[in-house]
């Protein structure tokens, strides 16, 4: 879609042409800004689910960093994490200079990054950026710093995303491994979801649990959210979103593969969800609609990464395989780890972001970007995905537990128990987000 030219054309003129090859880009160039316009819409899923989630007392606190963190994110992104995750890709004008571990130009989209091709490619960046950053709200909410969560979403839009992200996306080291095509990660659920959920994990468990999540035993308490419309809206918002998200990643609707990609992203939702409804109602006998969503989630998480490279019928067995590594994580995560996450976002972005990346060296047909996994019996593919695992694994772990120890000696992460108890919304925001109830 990108021209491969080094001048900046800040007005498009140079840009556009009246040819049938200059109408195809006029025509990729609205796709992928309304893909990303899609995908922006998505924060709405965001807040929508977590705020089901949310005890009535802590709803706008939460409700208020998920609006907050795309803003942040956005000016962040602009002024580093752009430079340094695209610079050396020569995706766009103006992204010329760079190596294989650290990008270095493109930053506030001066010089010849000021072109129309390279402010598409930034807009529908930024908000892959800002959903990994809203990820791991969802993870410490109810007890987390307002202005602590602001540190935190510069440190994710500025450093940690973008870094490993010029690794699988930016045409760094990750990207040309040396096995099958190199590691491969379509749509982000390594990069965007692995990176959120894996940072989520980190960052719950070094804040600690909610008052009252845990008894003297150990045994874990339900802590009910307020609202469940808001979970099944969020996620219908989500699902919904995610069709720019995935399909959107072609970067050019005259790439017919889009339709396969929303063909893959919505059997891999429903599949999951399925899974889940009758997994939990084997377990409880009710039908549990707060599981069912989840497990719909997990599989769009899980599909992201290959929705382009694999058949339909492996998008399902994807889902199923998704919805059961979050049933098992979620139990794990609270009642074996003692790990508190109100929103369950390690388990459907983290644990799934993981198998996404390894799906792709499995399920893989070789019929897009020459991408081929063990079902046409290629294990190089496969290889090259658990070597991104690893390595998104150490960066986030290592990264992530340094930033927060750091933040956790300085500012400080979680409110004083006692507005816990109250509710953060009024300490931290003046007011609750149903007044006079």
């Amino acid at each position: 879609m990108f021209r491969q030219v080094f001048a900046g054309d800040p007005g498009g003129a140079d840009t556009y042409s009246e040819s049938i090859q200059g109408l195809k880009f006029s025509v990729n160039f609205a796709w992928t800004l309304l893909s990303a316009f899609l995908v922006f819409n998505m924060q709405a899923g965001f807040t929508f689910l977590g705020a089901g989630f949310m005890q009535k007392k802590n709803t706008l606190n939460y409700l208020s960093m998920s609006f907050i963190d795309f803003c942040v994110g956005a000016l962040v992104f602009w002024l580093i994490g752009f430079g340094l995750m695209f610079g050396g890709s020569g995706l766009a004008p103006g992204l010329s200079w760079g190596n294989r571990f650290i990008g270095y130009s493109g930053f506030l989209l001066l010089g010849d990054s000021y072109d129309v091709s390279t402010a598409v490619l930034w807009m529908f960046q930024i908000m892959f950026a800002a959903t990994s950053c809203t990820i791991v709200t969802g993870a410490v909410a109810e007890r987390f710093k307002f202005h602590a969560h602001i540190i935190y979403s510069v440190f994710v839009c500025g450093v940690l995303y973008p870094v490993f992200g010029h690794w699988m996306w930016g045409k760094g080291w990750l990207e040309l491994l040396p096995f099958g095509v190199g590691s491969r990660d379509f749509a982000g659920s390594g990069l965007v979801h692995g990176v959120g959920g894996l940072t989520a994990f980190i960052a719950a468990w070094m804040i600690g649990p909610r008052y009252g999540k845990y008894n003297p035993d150990g045994s874990p308490n339900v802590i009910h959210g307020h609202n469940l419309l808001y979970i099944v809206i969020g996620t219908l918002t989500l699902i919904f979103g995610w069709f720019g998200f995935n399909a959107g990643s072609t970067l050019a609707v005259t790439d017919l593969r889009v339709s396969i990609i929303a063909v893959n992203t919505f059997l891999a939702a429903a599949s999951g969800a399925v899974t889940l409804l009758y997994l939990s109602f084997r377990i409880t006998k009710k039908s549990d609609i707060i599981m069912t969503c989840n497990g719909a989630l997990a599989g769009c998480v899980a599909i992201t990464a290959s929705g382009a490279y694999v058949p339909p019928w492996a998008a399902i067995i994807i889902g199923i395989v998704a919805a059961l590594i979050t049933r098992i994580s979620l139990y794990t995560i609270e009642t074996k780890l003692k790990i508190d996450d109100p929103v369950g976002a390690v388990s459907v972005h983290g644990a799934n972001g993981l198998w996404g990346l390894l799906s792709v060296g499995i399920f893989s047909d070789g019929t897009y970007g020459g991408v081929k996994g063990l079902i046409v019996g290629s294990g190089w593919q496969l290889l090259a995905q658990f070597i991104s695992c690893i390595t998104l694994i150490a960066w986030c772990f290592s990264v992530g537990f340094l930033f927060f120890f750091v933040l956790k000696r300085t500012v400080g992460l979680r409110v004083p128990v006692n507005v816990e108890r109250s509710g953060i919304d009024v300490y931290e925001h003046g007011t609750s987000c149903y007044p006079g109830m």
